[in-house]
């Protein structure tokens, strides 16, 4: 569960292929909401209001849109996926094309320029940093370039109030303002997500391979079932052939024959048996034996690790092999021989209604500021050896496959070891084998 083992956090490469990859569709039809915003802005302005607008301008800026959005369509897939550079043009665009259309109708002193909020947010959003940078300071370039070149603000007939010089500074600045808050946030909201859908994807890889392997046994029996049936004719047409051949190298080759078609029956009748075996068998155990599946391929790496099943008036759960089930405790007895000092104990319990599996080791523990990330993507591996610390993805795969499966994970400091305690609860029934749950 060590953070190398899947690689960089793609929130933090912006080199990563998850930085900016929206779909065309997505900026088009952005884009389509804004010419018709736009356009009808203006229309109720114009006729509505009875606001003298350059009209012919202003529905040139818009066409050019429409043109930009009718070429993109005939040209590109709706479906495929920009390039960070391609959407920081795209929307550079839009940012330039709506400050012609402020610059037109009064610009700082424009109400709408608080419009200019949109693009910067959806840059924010979907650009690695050094693009939304940019797309930014093409924003406040422009905010710049509407302080110092626009039209009168249009008023009608009536002579247009003074607004003072210092009202249009205070309205700078509350852009600003807004343009930052609105893309911190998106930019938080956007990282989480490309964090959450990377490491969600790293998840059911995961439990795609485990369901694979175990699925490994009944195809096996499968395929002895289908070679039987050939093997039988050729081992038959062998016989004849030794039968009817006389002495020599025609015999030797045919008794040779009748010999490997016997021995490849032999192994598929054992591996037939194992996969009935499996399935009455290997397809449920107990939970000691859970126990001992999930911490065999951790012993003699460091640690000992103990293992207890607390007494009960109850029989012990006889649990389903799920794949779920097994790799979140193995991620997370890994995770605990790594950061012990010498010691990781595993024990179970349960009641009529319950399962539940405790972790603890003789390690330094969770740092007090780590319990409010922990179950977070990609946060930076702990050291050895030192006291908190991160905790990689394989802890996030952990927590995702025993929620999967109706569990719960508690985490805590002490126990009887004294470091990082981990408390995993599953109701019996989601965890026990068909014909076993309560």
């Amino acid at each position: 569960m060590v953070e190398s083992e899947w690689g960089q956090d793609p929130a933090e490469d912006a080199n990563s292929p998850l930085f900016g990859r929206v779909r065309l569709r997505t900026l088009l039809v952005l884009r389509w909401l804004a010419i018709a915003g736009q356009t009808a802005a203006i229309l109720i302005v114009q006729f509505v209001l009875g606001f003298d607008l350059p009209l012919l301008a202003c529905s040139l800026a818009i066409l050019a849109s429409v043109g930009l959005n009718v070429a993109l369509l005939a040209a590109q897939p709706l479906q495929r996926l920009v390039t960070p550079r391609e959407t920081f043009l795209q929307l550079a665009y839009d940012v330039a094309q709506l400050t012609l259309l402020l610059i037109l109708t009064g610009g700082l002193r424009n109400p709408f320029v608080i419009m200019m909020v949109a693009p910067v947010t959806v840059g924010i959003a979907a650009l690695p940093p050094r693009w939304s940078v940019l797309l930014g300071s093409v924003a406040l370039g422009s905010m710049a370039l509407m302080a110092i070149i626009s039209a009168p603000l249009p008023w009608g007939d009536t002579p247009p109030p003074f607004i003072p010089s210092i009202y249009v500074l205070g309205l700078a600045t509350a852009f600003v303002i807004t343009v930052a808050f609105t893309a911190a946030y998106a930019w938080r909201i956007g990282r989480e997500a490309t964090r959450m859908g990377a490491a969600l994807a790293a998840t059911q890889s995961v439990l795609a391979r485990e369901q694979k392997l175990s699925a490994l046994g009944a195809m096996a029996a499968a395929a002895a079932h289908e070679l039987g049936t050939p093997l039988a004719t050729i081992q038959l047409t062998a016989k004849e052939m030794a039968r009817d051949a006389r002495d020599g190298p025609l015999k030797e080759d045919a008794d040779l024959l009748v010999s490997q078609a016997e021995r490849c029956r032999d192994i598929l009748q054992r591996l037939s048996r194992q996969g009935e075996t499996s399935d009455k068998v290997h397809d449920q155990l107990s939970l000691e034996q859970a126990l001992e599946e999930v911490s065999a391929p951790f012993r003699g790496l460091g640690a000992s690790i103990a293992i207890r099943v607390a007494p009960s008036d109850t029989a012990q759960p006889v649990l389903a092999r799920r794949a779920e089930f097994l790799h979140g405790l193995t991620n997370l007895v890994e995770n605990a021989v790594e950061f012990a000092q010498s010691e990781v104990c595993l024990q179970g319990r349960w009641t009529p209604e319950s399962l539940e599996i405790i972790i603890n080791d003789d390690g330094h523990g969770f740092s007090p500021d780590m319990f409010s990330k922990i179950g977070e993507p990609y946060i930076s591996s702990r050291k050895r050896g030192e006291p908190g610390g991160g905790l990689g993805l394989g802890l996030f795969i952990a927590i995702t496959l025993i929620e999967r499966i109706g569990g719960t994970a508690h985490f805590a400091n002490g126990g009887d070891l004294g470091g990082a305690l981990v408390i995993a609860r599953w109701p019996r029934g989601r965890v026990e084998a068909p014909g076993e749950a309560r």
